[in-house]
């Protein structure tokens, strides 16, 4: 099974920590979607024995389009590509977008999935994030959705400067009040050439505090696992039956195109990305061109990202995998480099599993970086 993104490179306004591709003009929307339609037809044969189990609308603001909009993507994707018989069709969405009547008519859609970007339910912290929407429209926003869908996921951000525990987990209880069956949840980070990384560089916002983001990831944790839900990757955290099938299919490195400015793909061989700039990405798709680069992975690229991928979740890091996908080689390496992280209890071996302790989850990057195959090739 192989997946199908499509980036909506449009948001209204710029969040201070975002380092994502996107424009606040929409001017060119129309022309977008009219690109974004045809990438999908030139690009369908990559895909002629693939069948595609999830499509996903990231970004950017994907709910910036208009359900018409939407519905005719979808339908380039019918058109050219097989498509499982239930698909996860996922949209991105933001609180001030989703009106009744925009949540009304993408639950009449083939939309069966919401992720909704509410990053915070108080004022304060939304301010200092420069979201587009108040601490009113992130409540009401999920009362309504939850009428209309049952598939929601809501993103959380944590470590924000001046958020203390205790209004964390005010956060928490918010949104577990809703009965919602998903949460991705991130700690914050200062980006380069972000606004946020210039007022911290001016001294109008506290520097993040890693302490107090692990701390805050350990609150998360403990009470999302006591609510019944699985942390089945480090930052998402999902009920039996509803772990996002898009982001796993990412975790397990399965086959999935790209579309749109700065999207990029995987065959299993090679990743390809392309142009991360609106003008002229819309030219080469015009012009029939595709504006991508790709790189071949080599043996110890495939090895990292198995690595980087497999200590992030639940499932781990299967050693007989390394053995029989990477050698002996990569396999002694890869217990040599753990062991220091196995004697502190930062990493435990369950089988044939290389898999993170409760103390070592936050940690899972590092640690994987300290797995890392360098300059062999």
């Amino acid at each position: 099974m192989s997946g199908i993104y499509i980036h909506i490179p449009f948001c209204k306004q710029a969040c201070h920590y975002c380092d994502f591709h996107f424009s606040t003009s929409m001017g060119k929307k129309e022309a977008m979607v009219a690109a974004l339609r045809k990438e999908l037809v030139m690009r369908k044969d990559e895909f002629k024995e693939e069948m595609v189990e999830t499509i996903y609308f990231g970004g950017g603001t994907p709910s910036v389009l208009e359900t018409i909009e939407i519905q005719s993507i979808i339908d380039e994707v019918y058109k050219n590509y097989k498509v499982t018989d239930n698909p996860e069709i996922t949209l991105e969405a933001n609180p001030d977008d989703l009106s009744t009547e925009k949540i009304r008519a993408l639950s009449e859609s083939p939309i069966n999935r919401l992720s909704i970007g509410i990053q915070s339910f108080f004022e304060s912290d939304l301010k200092l994030m420069n979201r587009a929407h108040n601490a009113f429209e992130a409540e009401n926003c999920i009362r309504e959705a939850t009428t209309y869908f049952d598939n929601i996921s809501i993103d959380l951000i944590y470590g924000v400067p001046d958020m203390t525990s205790e209004r964390w987990s005010e956060n928490i209880q918010k949104a577990l009040s809703f009965g919602i069956p998903h949460i991705s949840s991130y700690a914050l980070t200062v980006e380069p050439q972000t606004a946020l990384a210039s007022f911290i560089k001016k001294g109008l916002i506290k520097n993040v505090d890693d302490e107090v983001a692990q701390a805050h990831f350990h609150i998360l944790s403990e009470t999302l696992e006591a609510a019944g839900f699985e942390s089945y990757e480090i930052s998402n955290f999902g009920k039996p039956g509803y772990f996002s099938r898009n982001n796993t299919a990412y975790w397990q490195q399965k086959k999935y195109i790209g579309i749109g400015p700065s999207a990029h793909s995987y065959d299993g061989v090679r990743r390809g990305w392309n142009i991360n700039n609106n003008p002229k990405y819309l030219k080469a798709i015009e012009q029939g061109e595709l504006p991508m680069e790709t790189e071949v992975l080599s043996v110890t690229d495939t090895y990292n990202e198995y690595v980087m991928t497999g200590l992030r979740t639940i499932w781990g890091v299967s050693l007989s995998k390394i053995k029989s996908d990477f050698g002996n080689f990569f396999y002694d390496y890869a217990l040599m480099q753990a062991e220091k992280h196995l004697q502190d209890h930062f990493l435990y071996i369950d089988g044939d599993t290389l898999l993170t302790t409760q103390k070592g989850r936050f940690l899972a990057d590092g640690l994987a970086s300290d797995l890392f195959m360098v300059n062999l090739e």
